[in-house]
């Protein structure tokens, strides 16, 4: 689900089974290092990560875009019983139509800021030279030179509080990683999403794993890394959109499966394409940009060169054998579960296990 409809509730302490599910970035949560989904760009100074709503943002925009359906109709209904037909609906009728043109007008400004005329993408920055994350939140309108969009940083540190955030969605269980930031009394100031959403408890050990692979970033750079799932486009084509929202409806669906679910797959990639081609690309503040430089000589800048860039090139290079599928690699003395399946459904249960 995205973070954006159940937000959290500042001023509140954190909940109870993410505290209970905190995550360290000093030790391995579990036996495997991977990426699954999740990364723009890696070089020896940053990795920028996506947000939990990107992969999924068509969903949203969908929602948004119904909800300025529901405004138009009970526009037209307060049309019909006010000038069409007057009093035909009464006193009754006439606080229906408001009722129901404030409701999904509320709806539709709440979640629709963020998704229309927002921005493409709202990247999460770890850089492991300054020890900070970088998130962009959201689109600034009238910044100042060198202000650029609205973005939060937090310190890469033990006084950083990382945990799992356990969700429901389509009658199953959806888990993401999430950020907390809390005041002296230990109650949420704010707090935010990276990476992607996780659903169901089988997928728990993708979501561990990659926990493992920001923090083998941050803590011993990008050497060793295992080559991500993918890097995603920063600059999403039209495939790129339709190929996202296909994979939505399932990584190893069959063809037939595919083909079925067509007509879904266009709606759900036009509600994406809208909301892409209303945005523009995130601006970073100067500051960022600053704390970012690059040595032009970096080797491990990537995607560079005939690295593949989204899904349409990575799936031909698959084909071809020019990237390894599912890279990844064993965490240096691990000490619980040897099975990453075991140890997923241990860390799923309400309290996860000592590490």
């Amino acid at each position: 689900m995205d973070e954006r409809v159940f937000q959290f509730k500042a001023g509140r302490p954190i909940p109870e089974w993410d505290l209970r599910h905190r995550l360290s970035i000093n030790r391995a949560v579990s036996p495997e290092c991977k990426d699954s989904g999740t990364i723009f760009r890696i070089n020896s100074t940053y990795m920028d990560v996506s947000d939990q709503p990107f992969k999924e943002r068509q969903w949203l925009a969908g929602g948004v875009l119904a909800s300025c359906l529901g405004v138009a109709t009970g526009m037209w209904m307060y049309y019909l019983t006010r000038v069409l037909y007057p009093n035909a609906g009464g006193m009754l009728g006439d606080l229906y139509c408001l009722a129901l043109i404030c409701t999904f007008g509320l709806v539709a400004f709440r979640l629709g800021r963020d998704e229309f005329f927002s921005l493409r993408r709202r990247p999460t920055r770890f850089n492991r030279r300054e020890r900070i994350i970088y998130a962009i939140r959201r689109r600034r309108f009238f910044a100042k030179p060198g202000q650029g969009d609205v973005t939060w940083e937090v310190p890469w540190g033990e006084n950083t509080i990382f945990c799992i955030h356990r969700g429901s969605a389509n009658h199953r269980e959806t888990y993401h990683i999430r950020c907390y930031e809390v005041d002296e009394s230990g109650n949420v100031t704010r707090a935010f999403a990276i990476g992607r959403t996780w659903e169901g408890k089988e997928c728990m050990g993708d979501l561990l794993s990659q926990w493992n692979y920001w923090c083998w970033y941050m803590n011993h750079g990008p050497e060793d890394l295992p080559k991500p799932l993918l890097f995603f486009k920063e600059d999403e084509s039209s495939l790129e959109s339709f190929l996202f929202c296909m994979y939505d409806f399932g990584m190893r669906a069959s063809a037939a499966y595919r083909i079925s679910m067509m007509p879904f797959i266009l709606v759900m990639t036009s509600h994406r394409l809208m909301a892409l081609w209303t945005c523009r690309d995130p601006v970073w503040p100067e500051a960022v940009v600053n704390a970012c430089v690059l040595d032009p000589d970096d080797p491990f800048d990537e995607p560079r060169g005939n690295t593949p860039v989204g899904w349409a090139e990575t799936a031909l290079a698959l084909e071809r054998n020019e990237y390894p599928a599912g890279a990844k690699c064993a965490m240096e003395h691990w000490h619980g579960e040897s099975d990453p399946e075991l140890n997923a459904l241990l860390w799923a249960e309400d309290t996860p296990p000592l590490h």
